[in-house]
């Protein structure tokens, strides 16, 4: 079965190019032009990935991306026209999992989507899976197999990128991740020395486990080094 694909970008010529891209792959694309038509196609269909537009003239792109995130963890990337880090934090933050710049090549964009998926794709494999790995820490638990994350029997939302992040961590308890490794590994591309993507989905995961950003008790920062989770 096709994968649905939502696609929200005020210009025209660059949605309508998506588009023809994404349908080529064999993706079932809802394009829209504004935030609160696509809003509504969220809830009539089974969306698995959202290509979302920072600037739009009724809602911007991360006031969308905050409101899906209230009931979904498919995966969002945002499209914006401008690189700054300030744009990629508050997005990642909102929740989104990747971000394009724009003038971007729509072949970059179809392969982001399609690893996006593959990592939901994975997961979803794993759920059905009658086998558990089990990892607990403190009252953390993940189910590698059931893609699950527990805080002391709370049920903890993630998102697939953000349980990939955890999970690696919690693998390597007590040793400490740089952010190069955690990105590579979790993303499969290449790490930038100016990449705030990884400190961002920190911020988020610290924020889903009620963390006080000052002292965290599970994910703790390794100034100029990088990330670990005690035991």
């Amino acid at each position: 079965m096709a994968e649905h694909i939502l696609l929200v970008d005020d210009e025209a010529e660059i949605a309508d190019l998506l588009e023809l891209y994404l349908a080529n792959e064999g993706y079932t694309v809802h394009k829209f032009y504004t935030g609160a038509p696509a809003m509504e196609c969220i809830e009539e269909y089974p969306i698995d990935l959202a290509l979302l537009d920072i600037m739009l003239p009724d809602m911007d792109g991360f006031t969308m991306c905050r409101k899906i995130r209230e009931h979904h963890v498919f995966p969002i990337i945002m499209l914006t026209a401008r690189d700054s880090d300030s744009d990629k934090i508050q997005g990642i933050t909102m929740g989104a999992d990747d971000y394009v710049t724009k003038p971007f090549n729509p072949l970059e964009v179809t392969a982001r989507v399609k690893a996006q998926l593959r990592r939901v794709n994975k997961y979803d494999g794993l759920k059905h899976s009658n086998t558990s790995d089990r990892i607990m820490i403190r009252g953390l638990e993940l189910d590698e197999k059931q893609h699950t994350c527990t805080l002391y029997n709370e049920d903890i939302i993630l998102t697939p990128i953000e349980f990939s992040i955890i999970l690696y961590l919690a693998k390597r308890i007590g040793q400490v991740v740089s952010s190069e490794e955690l990105f590579e590994n979790v993303w499969g591309e290449k790490y930038l020395d100016n990449n705030n993507t990884v400190m961002a989905h920190i911020a988020r995961l610290r924020e889903k486990l009620h963390e006080n950003a000052r002292k965290p008790e599970y994910i703790k920062t390794v100034w100029g080094v990088g990330y670990k989770i005690d035991s």
